[in-house]
């Protein structure tokens, strides 16, 4: 049996049979908002007990002259058009708005926060405000959820819409609230890495973080040194054919995200998980003979010569390039695992690097490791292992990003029979990867400490999109969750069932999720 159709035969049956409970669903009038099955889950929702109908007339009205609002407004049409085969036009508007529309507009003074949002659904009327076009595009991804399924499908329907009625008051608890890609063990094309940029706009995340570099493979073009993407980029885990992202491409990906307000950063791992820039330059290494691709899945046995002032040129020379095409402000330099290289030039290369790329206008992303340099102004180090490096990092003053692998490691199996993953960090079946807390999961660190939290996907197992998927799906709803909403408002006997509830709109999207045991996925005949 091939891992595609061991896969399959741990996923929740095919889409087909979730229609049926689709169509008798749709009979149903949602009338209690309260009753909603959102993820996250909002801070404030108050119902009212009626319906607000999408008509064949219904417009969305955007209430000023800023593109973003109009995007947002945009991305509704977009989901309501093929939902109820309207036009659903997007309109300028001024003054009172008949009944009957939707409304969005960014106004000062709402007490929102630059991501939150208040959602007011009357009977003839849907009012959006926000104080940024960010807190309206969350906004429009909680009226997605209060649509049918359906509405994840690409096939069309026809007739109106009901949302029920009610007040939501929303914000997040954390600023960053991501996911990493490693498309450097196996390469993933531009239209995957969008398809994931997807994923996490539906649950507002707001960071994709990009792992482009390994022993494995360099994934983006850099040129002045053009060999590292040509010749680095060449293999991947298994000695398939690998791949790498032009520059061009990596802004097509980057723009796509900023549209959906998700920030890309990009990763440059170093000094150790270097052997593809290694092999594709002799004189990067100390006896400045290249080394060979390598497509296995150790690690920690390459390293940059951290005491050649080429070496430095050579980092120069990628920062530089690498933060013109990156609006965002964080580059992310790695740091983990270098365990070839000395501790003593170690530092010295982080605290040289950290210049670098404060010299280009950057903020630094760096794993935890970065906490034995010096923490420079502005870093943050990403927990993922160990809890003497977090503290170190905070008690130089620095924020951190949790990302512990026990707890969010996406690449991690479920349990010891799912058909893919790793377990060295444990199992992590949904219910384990939804019960914690950043702000209490390091004693000593607190929620002020925290800019949030990122679930990393590393690609060791995963060779394309539907294994992603796999991995990805029930977990990633959990940790958006996590990002989102205060730690009083979550509880796993809840969460479940309001996951439950979004397996139809997994098996709408196509979205090949495995169907974890610890979750009452609705009864199918």
């Amino acid at each position: 049996m091939n891992r595609k159709s061991r896969i399959l035969k741990v996923m929740m049956p095919l889409a087909s049979v979730f229609l049926m409970t689709l169509m008798s669903c749709s009979q149903e009038i949602p009338t209690d908002l309260a009753k909603a099955n959102l993820i996250p889950r909002p801070v404030s929702v108050s119902a009212t007990g009626e319906s607000f109908t999408v008509k064949q007339n219904t417009g969305i009205y955007v209430m000023d002259d800023n593109p973003e609002v109009a995007e947002a407004a945009a991305f509704l049409s977009a989901l309501l058009k093929p939902l109820t085969g309207y036009g659903i036009e997007v309109k300028k508007g001024s003054g009172e708005v008949p009944a009957g529309n939707i409304v969005l507009s960014v106004e000062d003074g709402l007490d929102t926060g630059k991501e939150g949002y208040i959602l007011d659904i009357s009977k003839k009327q849907v009012s959006v405000k926000a104080e940024t076009p960010a807190g309206l595009f969350y906004a429009v991804q909680t009226i997605r959820q209060l649509l049918p399924a359906a509405v994840e499908s690409s096939s069309p329907a026809n007739g109106p819409v009901k949302i029920a009625t009610g007040v939501i008051n929303d914000r997040p608890v954390y600023g960053y609230r991501g996911s990493m890609l490693d498309v450097s063990r196996h390469f993933f094309s531009v239209e995957d890495v969008k398809r994931y940029v997807d994923f996490l706009a539906a649950y507002k995340m707001n960071v994709l973080h990009l792992h482009l570099s390994d022993d494995q493979g360099w994934r983006i073009e850099i040129k002045s040194w053009p060999s590292l993407a040509l010749h680095g980029g060449s293999k991947e885990v298994g000695g398939g054919e690998g791949g790498y992202y032009t520059q061009e491409q990596y802004t097509d990906i980057v723009n796509y995200a900023a549209a959906r307000h998700i920030t890309v950063i990009p990763e440059i791992d170093m000094p150790g998980h270097t052997n593809a820039a290694l092999a594709s330059y002799a004189e990067l290494n100390k006896n400045k003979k290249a080394t060979e691709l390598y497509t296995g899945t150790e690690v920690g046995f390459s390293s940059l010569d951290t005491r050649s002032e080429l070496t430095y040129k050579f980092i120069d020379d990628v920062i530089r390039e690498l933060a013109a095409i990156t609006p965002g402000e964080y580059l992310h330099i790695g740091g983990d695992e270098s365990h070839s290289t000395k501790k003593d030039d170690y530092i010295y290369f982080m605290n040289r690097v950290q210049d670098i790329v404060s010299a280009y206008g950057k903020k630094v992303l760096a794993w935890d490791e970065i906490a034995l340099a010096t923490v420079k102004p502005g870093t943050i180090a990403q927990v993922w292992a160990s809890v003497e490096n977090a503290n170190l990092a905070v008690g130089q003053g620095a924020k951190v990003l949790m990302s512990p692998a026990k707890k969010a490691y996406l690449d991690m199996q479920y349990h010891k029979d799912t058909p893919l993953g790793l377990h060295w960090a444990g199992y992590i079946e949904v219910d384990t990867a939804y019960i914690w807390d950043p702000a209490t999961y390091i004693p000593g660190i607190d929620q002020e400490d925290i800019v949030g939290v990122e679930a990393p996907l590393w690609s060791e197992t995963v060779t394309n999109i539907d294994e992603v998927e796999f991995m990805v799906f029930p977990r990633l709803p959990g940790y958006a969750e996590i990002g989102w909403t205060p730690a009083a408002l979550r509880n796993w006997d809840e969460y479940k069932l309001r996951l439950a509830a979004h397996g139809e709109r997994f098996s709408a999207a196509g979205i090949d999720y495995y169907a974890s045991e610890k979750v009452p996925w609705p009864a199918t005949k």
